[in-house]
């Protein structure tokens, strides 16, 4: 009597296995490993704005200071955007017929703020303190890049969870002297303190910087 399968049916069974196993794998690697691309993350993307600010061209080029436009930076939670009246400052000035910078005249003509499309984001259930931070030594660098290259600007970090919990378990490698904290340009040198001296100087220990509660509240 004739078996039913063929023996070819082992060979065909076995392959099919291993499709099946080589599909599971893959789309087990594509759920771990899309989600933190710089793709998924937006991480060296730029975004499309209102007027398409160069922090390269008034950071670098005019040297204004980061606190000219965030002024709430060393204060609140917040960096705070500028007002279009601290644009104007210039502006009313300098350009002022520039078809470029007509949504900043008619926000100012309008008394209605100009709306940027955010490039930096946490999600809601994560608390972050910018001024915290900047009284503690980190930089803006260290979270932002350097804004003063950026022609337009850019996410330069993922802002996962890993990121975070890299810092506050050692956060001595970021830290910088005061004088230091919004130099876009500045780099570590052999006269830089190192880091435990600079933990020292801004009271960082004792406590649990990874307890779950430091940013999740």
């Amino acid at each position: 009597m004739a078996g039913v399968f063929e023996p070819s049916a082992n060979l065909i069974a076995k392959a099919a296995l291993l499709v099946f196993l080589e599909v599971l794998l893959a789309g087990l690697g594509w759920w771990f490993f899309a989600p933190r691309t710089d793709y998924a993350s937006a991480v060296g993307w730029v975004l499309d704005q209102p007027v398409p600010f160069s922090h390269e061209h008034h950071v670098s080029g005019l040297g204004l200071d980061c606190r000219f436009c965030h002024t709430s930076v060393e204060l609140s939670a917040t960096a705070g955007m500028p007002a279009t009246e601290t644009c104007m400052t210039c502006h009313s000035q300098i350009w002022t017929s520039a078809k470029l910078l007509e949504p900043v005249r008619a926000s100012f003509a309008r008394h209605q703020p100009i709306v940027w499309n955010r490039v930096n984001a946490l999600p809601d259930y994560v608390y972050f303190n910018h001024s915290i931070h900047i009284a503690k030594g980190v930089g803006c660098q260290s979270c932002h890049g350097n804004v003063g290259k950026m022609a337009l600007t850019e996410k330069a970090q993922t802002f996962e969870m890993q990121f975070c919990v890299n810092c506050h378990r050692d956060p001595g490698p970021n830290l910088r002297p005061k004088e230091a904290l919004f130099d876009t340009d500045w780099h570590r040198t052999a006269a830089t303190p190192p880091p435990d001296a600079l933990m020292a100087q801004y009271h960082i220990g004792g406590r649990g910087l990874t307890d779950c509660s430091i940013c999740h509240r």
